[in-house]
């Protein structure tokens, strides 16, 4: 009988010192990967591998998966970059998956900067357009509102140059620096790039906390516009009411919304809008 292995694999980069560490979640490891399909797991700013929901849905998820500490980030190597390296870190796990296993990318899973990164690969890769499926889960459209918070960083970026905080990252304690030309970088990426290049035929299932206070909850609504027009693929939307942006002490009811839209996808149930229409549920 197969039994699920989960393997950790080191990545080699093009950056010096830049080495991907993840995790490969295989249902049946002693059979071909050759043109087997695969989910990847995206994590979020200042987030690792294991984060959140990842592992929770790795573990569940009916499909072999990969999840990974982009660069700078828990066990992966160099130095924490900006969305345009984190993307260069994403093809640089496709290209590894499809050269080395033959995997297909089936669905790509991203919460925050995560969604941002999977979204972006999506619209401009050759790859992402036979892709089936996205979940973003409290990704951000209106990337000026990062600027939100500037008044939190003005003092020191005043006394300093930049701002720093001690966060706690897998149980341990990093020091993050932000600078003004991070925020100003962040908040210039293109999200718009959605309404044009975001392929027809994935379905999308969006999912945001209505108490999120890092990307506020109406960026779901837009994301819904934005993508709820294509065909054949459909978009979903699913808001959790008093969940954060993290959906803390909510982490198995993020996995069970998206392993139960992701049955729907699979019987051709989907349609665009609310997600569960029609159904009474826990009121």
């Amino acid at each position: 009988m197969a039994s699920r292995k989960s393997t950790k694999l080191r990545i080699p980069h093009s950056q010096e010192d830049c080495e991907l560490v993840g995790i490969l979640e295989q249902l049946a490891p002693e059979e071909s990967t050759q043109g087997r399909k695969i989910a990847l797991i995206l994590h979020g700013t200042m987030g690792h591998k294991d984060y959140l929901f990842q592992k929770r849905l790795a573990l569940r998820f009916p499909m072999d998966s990969f999840r990974f500490d982009f660069r700078g980030n828990h066990e992966s190597g160099g130095k924490m970059g900006g969305l345009a390296e984190w993307v260069e870190d994403l093809l640089t796990i496709v290209s590894y998956l499809r050269n080395t296993y033959g995997y297909e990318i089936d669905v790509v899973v991203g919460h925050s900067r995560g969604s941002l990164v999977g979204m972006y690969w999506l619209c401009t890769s050759e790859e992402g357009q036979r892709v089936r499926a996205m979940v973003n889960v409290s990704g951000r459209y209106r990337m000026h509102r990062a600027y939100d918070v500037a008044d939190t960083y003005k003092e020191q970026w005043g006394a300093k140059g930049y701002y720093e905080r001690t966060v706690t990252v897998a149980r341990q304690a990093v020091v993050e620096r932000i600078y003004p030309h991070d925020l100003e970088e962040f908040s210039q990426w293109n999200t718009a790039i959605v309404w044009d290049k975001f392929p027809d035929q994935i379905d999308v299932l969006t999912m945001h906390g209505l108490v999120d206070k890092t990307v506020p909850a109406y960026d779901a609504v837009i994301y819904s516009r934005a993508l709820g027009s294509r065909t054949p693929g459909t978009h979903s939307l699913h808001l959790i009411e008093e969940a954060d942006h993290n959906f803390t002490n909510r982490q198995d009811e993020v996995v069970d919304c998206i392993l139960e839209w992701w049955d729907a996808l699979n019987q051709g149930r989907l349609k665009t809008g609310i997600l569960m229409t029609g159904v009474r549920g826990k009121l």
